[in-house]
């Protein structure tokens, strides 16, 4: 299946584990722009990164008003928590 390569393969791209982990570790929901500045990444390669991942089913934008926050659904939790382990593994 095209969409599940290309979902597979935006995990073999750095920041889009970096941004994942980084979504992960928070705990809570974040704002596009604390991502960024938090793996060192302009704010439109995170944009990209996100809707990328909202397509996939990693993640979901909530709305507040006019601003949006990014939530890891159950299956973006779970692919970060194997990411982590791998990286144990390593």
């Amino acid at each position: 299946n095209m969409a599940d390569k290309n979902t597979f393969s935006l995990f073999f791209r750095e920041k889009a584990v970096a941004l994942l982990l980084a979504l992960h570790q928070t705990k809570t929901a974040s704002y596009a722009s604390t991502l960024a500045k938090k793996i060192h990444c302009p704010s439109s390669h995170i944009r990209t990164l996100l809707q990328e991942m909202e397509k996939a089913g990693i993640l979901v934008f909530e709305k507040h008003g006019r601003l949006k926050l990014v939530v890891l659904t159950k299956k973006g939790k779970e692919i970060a928590e194997e990411i982590e382990r791998l990286q144990q593994r390593i």
